[in-house]
């Protein structure tokens, strides 16, 4: 089938990368260091905030850089060479494919998280475990639901990207746009803080939104906070935002694909 050849072709792609991955893993690594002890002072302080002990806290530092790169936390991934693609008119060709656009790039992200979540994910989560006393379950079960939920919000990533990728059809320059969007995705899937943490209306109306599928879902799941029904809310919530979210790209590229005007021609 196409899609599993276009998403093996886009892990061999990024695969090629060696010098970028390595600096990748290096970077996260050092940053998981610096925001887990800023972690340590805060739960020194303030013990079981958001419902996390210690442990639960330094994994979820780990966590999110494991995912930094392969959910696309800070936005980009692969959709900015099709957000180019849009500015100077070479989306064109990729219209005139046997194949549809957002099948087609869907496929090329879930290869390019597969090689990210390799690359860059385990060698961090490794460091942290080895210095860090981290909550890591300890059944084959739980990390098999977790990388699912990965899964699940790498795919909500992905339509959030795509839809920002797609306002370059009517944007002369959409670069604005991708910066307020991984803004968003950084503080509202709980990089910066677990969601858990905020107080009130706040943190509850910022565990609805589609950003919370990316990060704080998987790392609950990981850590032991959800489970039983827990877990398949979880998953739910994940997979209905994922489909909502593709449908709606699917509205918007059929609308900005009936009549393409582009910038490059």
């Amino acid at each position: 089938m196409w899609c599993v050849a276009v998403a093996a072709g886009s892990f061999r792609r990024y695969a090629t990368y060696r010098v970028a991955t390595v600096a990748g893993v290096f970077t996260n690594t050092v940053f998981g260091f610096i925001v887990a002890y800023a972690y340590l002072a805060l739960w020194g302080e303030r013990p079981h905030l958001g419902g996390y002990d210690r442990a639960q806290a330094l994994t979820f530092v780990w966590i999110a850089q494991a995912l930094l790169a392969a959910s696309a936390l800070m936005s980009g991934g692969g959709l900015d060479e099709l957000q180019e693609r849009i500015r100077t008119g070479d989306v064109a060709v990729d219209l005139y494919r046997p194949a549809d656009l957002q099948l087609w790039w869907l496929a090329a992200d879930l290869g390019r998280a597969a090689l990210q979540l390799i690359g860059r994910g385990v060698v961090p989560l490794t460091v942290g475990a080895l210095v860090f006393p981290l909550a890591l379950p300890g059944d084959a079960a739980t990390w098999g639901w977790f990388l699912l939920s990965v899964l699940l919000g790498v795919v909500v990533s992905f339509a959030l990207r795509y839809l920002v990728a797609l306002a370059s059809f009517w944007l002369l320059d959409g670069s604005g746009l991708s910066l307020i969007s991984g803004l968003a995705c950084m503080f509202f899937s709980g990089m910066v803080l677990p969601l858990r943490v905020f107080p009130g209306g706040f943190g509850e109306v910022a565990q609805l939104l589609p950003w919370a599928a990316i990060l704080q879902v998987p790392a609950d799941v990981l850590v032991g906070a959800r489970g039983g029904d827990g877990l398949v809310r979880g998953l739910v919530f994940q997979a209905a935002w994922g489909a909502a979210l593709l449908a709606l790209g699917r509205l918007v590229q059929s609308a900005a694909t009936r009549k393409v005007v582009v910038q490059g021609g």
